[in-house]
């Protein structure tokens, strides 16, 4: 079976992993499960990601340029190196005044009551 995942046991630069497309936002797996998922999105200059809610936090984390996040109708900008978690049942929104690069981290929940 064919996979968009990064390859295992191997080193990469996060930020050559996804190229900007003009006008767009593009987003490539770098790691799906049933628990969880991470994600390398680019988006360019003038670009919106839809605004949605998800049922489990999110870990943001920018790798390049900057990026405006309103959580909830909080503006948060978040320069490369910054990183947010947006909150379960939160509504969120991207904005890119100038183009950016991003990890999104999705771990689920629903295992809070198995003892490791």
């Amino acid at each position: 079976m064919k996979t968009n995942e990064i390859e295992k046991s191997k080193t990469h630069n996060l930020i050559d992993l996804i190229e900007y497309v003009p006008n767009s936002e593009v987003s490539r797996t770098i790691m799906r499960k049933v628990t969880g998922y991470i994600n390398i999105i680019a988006m360019d200059t003038g670009e919106t990601l839809a605004e949605k809610i998800s049922p489990f936090d999110t870990f943001i984390y920018i790798i390049e340029g900057v990026a405006e996040l309103v959580i909830d109708d909080n503006s948060n900008v978040l320069k490369a190196g910054q990183a947010i978690i947006i909150p379960a049942h939160s509504s969120n929104v991207f904005f890119a005044n100038q183009r950016f690069k991003m990890i999104s981290s999705v771990i689920k929940s629903g295992y809070e009551g198995i003892i490791l």
